[in-house]
């Protein structure tokens, strides 16, 4: 296994087996469990279950065991959003395959006094990031004009790749209501071990309606930003930091495209 050292030097890269996990709670740092790589390869049994992933952080995302849903951490509480949009609260026992946290610590907040495209949202996270963090915890409070989301059925066994589980996938509209958006930014260099660029689960205040986010219109409200400057990931048994890319190389390319279709295309 040859980890690209660029990865480990822009995340400042550790890794841990559950065996050996100590409780952590530090600002400025990302707990993760397993890779995108290994997710990428049907890997939805976790070993981490969602009482010891909040030990780790109070912000994030993720996904449960046999890729039942999505995750939204905010405030410490873990939420399931499902295949209709509905959210309900999920249990200190149950488990997950995938997920990144953080004690979330503001370094930068915006007031966001107008309506904001989705580009024009990450436009705005881009600019009004700290200087010099390629890595960023996002929360984003206050009006949610619009969401265009999805979410993942509960898989079966023997599990499909998630390029074919991406394809039960179902994507909805919230409908206009407050709430939030919560979520990183990765840097590229940064594919395989986590998705690169922005990634956004919302939920609405009431508790009712969430998922992953595929566009949005947001505004007014508040966004906060938070450089991140170390990750540590537990690495399930079998699971390994995935191999440095080769330059130039078609199955980086087609890696790159499939991340692309599953984060952005609602299919």
């Amino acid at each position: 296994m040859a980890v690209d050292p660029r990865l480990v030097a822009a995340l400042h890269l550790e890794t841990v087996r559950h065996g050996a996990l100590e409780d952590e709670h530090a600002a400025h740092v990302a707990f993760q469990t397993s890779t995108l790589a290994a997710l990428l390869d049907g890997a939805y049994d976790g070993d981490l279950t969602i009482g010891e992933l909040r030990r780790h952080g109070d912000l994030g995302l993720g996904t449960f065991q046999a890729l039942d849903g999505e995750m939204v951490v905010l405030d410490g509480e873990v939420w399931r959003a499902r295949v209709d949009g509905s959210v309900e609260p999920v249990g200190d026992d149950e488990r997950t395959p995938f997920a990144v946290v953080t004690p979330f610590a503001a370094d930068v907040t915006v007031a966001v006094e107008h309506e904001l495209t989705h580009a024009q949202l990450l436009a705005l996270v881009e600019r009004r990031a700290p200087a010099g963090a390629a890595t960023r915890a996002i929360r984003f409070d206050g009006r949610l004009v619009a969401v265009h989301a999805r979410s993942v059925p509960r898989q079966r066994r023997p599990y499909p790749p998630l390029a074919e589980a991406a394809a039960q996938q179902r994507d909805f509209m919230l409908e206009a209501a407050d709430g939030a958006l919560v979520g990183f930014a990765f840097p590229d260099v940064a594919a395989g071990v986590e998705l690169p660029g922005v990634h956004l689960h919302a939920i609405t205040a009431d508790r009712r309606r969430g998922g992953h986010v595929l566009s949005a219109r947001v505004g007014p409200g508040v966004l906060r930003i938070g450089a991140l400057r170390d990750l540590h990931v537990e690495l399930p048994p079998g699971v390994e930091l995935p191999d440095a890319p080769d330059p130039g190389g078609s199955a980086d390319d087609a890696r790159a495209a499939l991340l692309d279709r599953i984060e952005r295309d609602p299919g």
